[in-house]
């Protein structure tokens, strides 16, 4: 296919741009080229997705079978890159987000479960949930059945910029006793970002549309899973030392709210991670095992380093406090 990527140097942007490569896709990206140089191979445009003159430059001539959209902002840019693509692409994948959905989210929600409001005409990008909304309104806009919205659940694996998976693997690397969010028996729900890719891929091929729930198979993995996985990657020999999340957070320690257990006044969220992904399933989307999640993440953060985090992700601190959790290992044993 020829594909163009709104992004494509951070996570899923990244992500999208080698799985298509792999593919033999002809892959044109859009972005500030602030970052990341393109990948040998790619034709890379130049623009900011902010700038509607600019992007209109940069994407004066072409025609893509597929557009794929990382847009995480105001979402007034993703309705005007749409109406600018819409005679000359032939499917729009957005890559949106399960916040779309009204909270609390109801157990094994699937795609019917209620949505907050959005504007697709609005310039302000600070309310996560409504600009996602906005973006799959702006799609639906100029593309309606040839457009595909990947409501995402937590994306994790190589080239992660939130501070989840790279910031446990450097806690474990240290070594010693670890605080960990309990219960070890605590479901997670996450996707591979290359299954995400390979998946949107695949359904612009196909013409698969509407709104999908995209995220792994409830009920797969839980924390315990995911730390000690971890462990065997790094080989590490840390103690992992079991706390009660909501002790934790009389403690004042957030310890968990980076995968999702819990939120700043619920330590007990429902519908975090037990989707209902049947829809997903049945459009072709594979998940591989969470020990190629972790070894590849693993192998990534070595080769290249700590990422530079996102600019509305969290700081690292907000975790984890070394001296309080110091104190709370003490106080437990």
């Amino acid at each position: 296919m020829r594909v163009l990527v709104l992004g494509g140097t951070h996570h899923v942007g990244r992500a999208l741009v080698e799985a298509a490569l792999k593919r033999g896709d002809d892959v044109t990206t859009l972005n500030r080229g602030l970052s990341r140089p393109p990948a040998p191979g790619v034709r890379a445009l130049i623009a900011d997705r902010a700038d509607p003159d600019a992007v209109r430059r940069a994407l004066a001539d072409g025609e893509w079978d597929a557009v794929l959209d990382t847009w995480a902002w105001a979402p007034n840019a993703v309705r005007h890159t749409a109406r600018l693509l819409a005679d000359r692409a032939g499917h729009y994948g957005y890559v949106s987000s399960r916040g779309v959905h009204t909270w609390p989210w109801p157990p094994s929600a699937d795609e019917t479960a209620p949505l907050v409001d959005g504007d697709p005409g609005s310039d302000d990008g600070s309310d996560y949930a409504a600009a996602k909304r906005g973006g799959e309104l702006a799609v639906q806009e100029f593309f309606g059945g040839r457009a595909l919205l990947a409501r995402a659940g937590m994306i994790l694996g190589p080239y992660e910029d939130v501070g989840r998976i790279p910031w446990w693997l450097r806690r474990l690397e240290r070594g010693g006793r670890v605080l960990a969010p309990g219960p070890e028996e605590a479901p997670l729900q996450f996707i591979d970002v290359r299954d995400l890719a390979d998946w949107m891929l695949a359904s612009a091929e196909r013409g698969t549309h509407g709104a999908c729930t995209a995220t792994g198979l409830p009920g797969a993995i839980t924390v315990g899973d995911l730390l000690r996985e971890m462990l065997t990657a790094i080989g590490s020999s840390s103690e992992l030392v079991w706390a009660p999340i909501p002790w934790l957070l009389e403690r004042g320690l957030p310890l968990g709210m980076e995968l999702g257990l819990c939120l700043p006044d619920d330590p007990h969220p429902t519908g975090l991670h037990d989707a209902d992904v049947s829809a997903a399933l049945a459009t072709g989307l594979t998940c591989r095992s969470l020990a190629e999640t972790i070894a590849a993440t693993w192998t990534w953060l070595q080769a290249e380093g700590d990422p530079t985090p996102r600019p509305d992700a969290p700081s690292p601190d907000t975790w984890l406090d070394k001296a309080l959790e110091q104190r709370l290992l003490d106080e437990l044993t």
